[in-house]
């Protein structure tokens, strides 16, 4: 595939993107990269941020690997596919009036296919019927096989799409790289403890920054209750895993990636997702998606951990639990005065070095602590019954629940225990889970050197 970017795109830098010393060194994204350029390369790129579109040629090269490493995303200058390019596949199980919904909301996209997956009493209003529930994979997979355009738009039977969602999506299939593109899923507001919960923190929505989609990143993963993919992609790989009854969203994604091709993340299209009605069965999908972490690693070996950081940084805090804290932050301060040594000779300031190991050590005690909360907690629990220091320490993972629970704007008690039961839910289902596919992969952290890619 040439690397060439459509004519006329412009390039606009992630809010990460640092540029050090002479506009040499280019920093940021996620997970974070270090981009030395040539003094060619550094004046190309003041012209792009300044808003000179990328001309073909060996300089549309450069742009690519800026845009691979997340530290800048595309403009594209006009779209090329429209309304009749893309067909609507909508799976439905036992939910009429959610499909009413979301077929009203989809007005913009002429072609459509409802997939009834064995309910209860027919759908009317679908295309094609499963006799029995085969699951939404497969229900997906039957979608996209009878459509006849090159895109394929997943959107659920109880997502709705906002007025204007389209046209950001399709603009960024101008880049022929880019193979699925999935918008920003919001909760829609309900006035109840758990509505006002999902709407501050809900498990569909990646946040309000454009990303790149990657595993172990800040947006690792897109869910398909609303997700457009290019359905020569999907033939290319089969489409859905039908074995996986959840986590077959992300299986796709990767599997994507691991094609060659790119899956953006786009915010500026919005499509909003009613919360679970009960306590209930909100609980039970954060079970459910907590099952399919082991299925997730054995197909996508070395892909999903429940930590991932640095050596230095686990060995300091691990000190600092175990009741050792000058050794602790002195490890965390020998760690942080290498790595100026390591980066000096790559153009980073020594500043700027210090910064980093600050936040690398910073980060790092935010992921033990939510891995504590999502997947170690059983195994200290014990522990905790007997050991104040143990208990000192499980109470501490919790410690960013409440911060979150104040900053958040519907914050409150009621807000803190629905993120307790959050985690706790989906841990419960991380650990059956492993014990069904007879694997610790997800229980397990990574380690890395520390250094910059």
């Amino acid at each position: 595939m040439s690397t060439d970017l459509p004519a006329g795109t412009r390039l606009v830098p992630d809010p990460s993107l640092r540029r050090l010393g002479d506009g040499r060194v280019l920093l940021g994204g996620s997970p974070l990269r270090l981009l030395r350029l040539g003094a060619a390369g550094s004046r190309l790129v003041n012209r792009w941020l300044s808003g000179e579109p990328v001309e073909p040629g060996a300089a549309s090269e450069l742009a690519r690997r800026l845009l691979e490493s997340g530290l800048v995303h595309p403009e594209p200058a006009r779209k090329i596919w429209t309304e009749d390019d893309i067909t609507l596949v909508v799976p439905v199980k036992d939910d009429r009036a959610g499909l009413r919904l979301a077929l009203r909301a989809a007005t913009d996209i002429p072609n459509r296919i409802v997939v009834d997956d064995g309910s209860t009493s027919p759908v009317p209003d679908s295309t094609v019927r499963h006799e029995h529930p085969r699951g939404p994979a497969a229900a997906r997979n039957t979608g996209w096989r009878r459509a006849e355009t090159e895109l394929v738009a997943f959107v659920d039977a109880d997502a709705e799409p906002v007025a204007g969602w389209l046209d950001p999506v399709l603009r960024e299939f101008t880049d022929p790289a880019v193979l699925a593109v999935a918008p920003r899923i919001t909760s829609v507001a309900e006035d109840s403890p758990l509505g006002r919960y999902e709407s501050d923190r809900s498990s569909l929505d990646m946040g309000v920054r454009r990303a790149l989609v990657r595993p172990m990143s800040r947006v690792s993963y897109v869910p398909s209750a609303a997700l457009v993919v290019r359905r020569s992609a999907l033939a290319g790989l089969g489409g859905f895993r039908e074995s996986l009854r959840y986590g077959e969203d992300v299986d796709l994604v990767w599997r994507l990636l691991e094609s060659g091709g790119a899956v953006r993340y786009e915010p500026g299209s919005v499509v909003r997702h009613r919360t679970r009605p009960g306590w209930r069965s909100w609980l039970r999908q954060r079970y459910q998606y907590g099952t399919s972490a082991a299925p997730l690693s054995r197909h996508h070996h070395g892909k999903l951990s429940c930590a991932r950081m640095s050596a230095w940084s686990a060995a300091s805090w691990a000190l600092i639990a175990s009741g050792r804290p000058r050794i602790g932050l002195g490890v965390a301060a020998v760690s942080a005065a290498l790595l100026p040594r390591k980066l000096r000779a790559r153009g980073v300031p020594d500043a700027e070095s210090l910064r980093l190991a600050a936040f690398g050590h910073l980060g790092a005690g935010r992921l033990l602590a939510e891995a504590l909360r999502r997947a170690w907690w059983p195994l200290l629990l014990p522990a905790a019954l007997c050991s104040g220091k143990a208990r000192t320490v499980l109470l501490a993972a919790f410690l960013p629940c409440l911060v979150e629970a104040c900053r958040a704007e519907h914050g409150g008690f009621s807000w803190f225990a629905l993120r307790v039961l959050d985690d706790l839910a989906y841990s419960a289902g991380v650990w059956v889970g492993c014990a069904r596919e007879r694997t610790i992969a997800p229980l397990l952290p990574q380690f890395t050197e520390g250094s910059l890619r």
